[in-house]
């Protein structure tokens, strides 16, 4: 009842409900699409890539390094090796270390974005992006105490030719 409650609430606010890290209230809903500097969620009938990414309590993603060309649309798969729970999270790098901040101060922060993916132990996930901007961009773990452990890797949107 609380749940419906505060549903009821947001949207008479005009705001839409956070979930806890992978509590989403429907996984099948549409997702919102917002431009970020890193890009926009990107639909599935548009990937042409999938990358995989591994997740261990060494607090390290294999690979730690990627490049897509601006306007591509990639599937990222992410395998959590571990036995915590890890999540990705894309951003800038200014961005990810103030959210990282955020969740020490606040570890049961609640979030759930188009550009994160949280993994249980042992699990899977993904999410689907399109890098539409070219840049240098980041992705982070940002469970408190992981990001400052060096949990992060890099992406190089390289400028697509005219």
């Amino acid at each position: 009842m609380k749940h419906i409650v505060y549903i009821l609430g947001a949207i008479l606010l005009g705001a839409s409900p956070a979930w806890a890290h992978g509590d989403k209230a429907d996984a099948h809903a549409p997702v919102v699409k917002e431009q970020k500097d890193w890009g926009i969620a990107g639909d599935a009938k548009d990937v042409r890539r999938t990358i995989t990414l591994v997740m261990t309590d060494n607090m390290r993603f294999t690979p730690d390094r990627i490049e897509v060309k601006q306007g591509e649309t990639v599937r990222l798969r992410i395998q959590n090796k571990g036995q915590l729970l890890h999540e990705l999270v894309i951003g800038t790098p200014a961005e990810l270390a103030a959210h990282a901040e955020q969740m020490l101060k606040h570890p049961g922060m609640e979030h759930d974005e188009p550009y994160m993916a949280h993994v249980q132990p042992g699990q899977r996930g993904e999410l689907i992006w399109t890098f539409n901007r070219a840049g240098q961009f980041e992705f982070a773990c940002l469970i408190a105490g992981h990001f400052q452990a060096g949990m992060k890797g890099r992406i190089n949107v390289t400028r697509s030719q005219p």
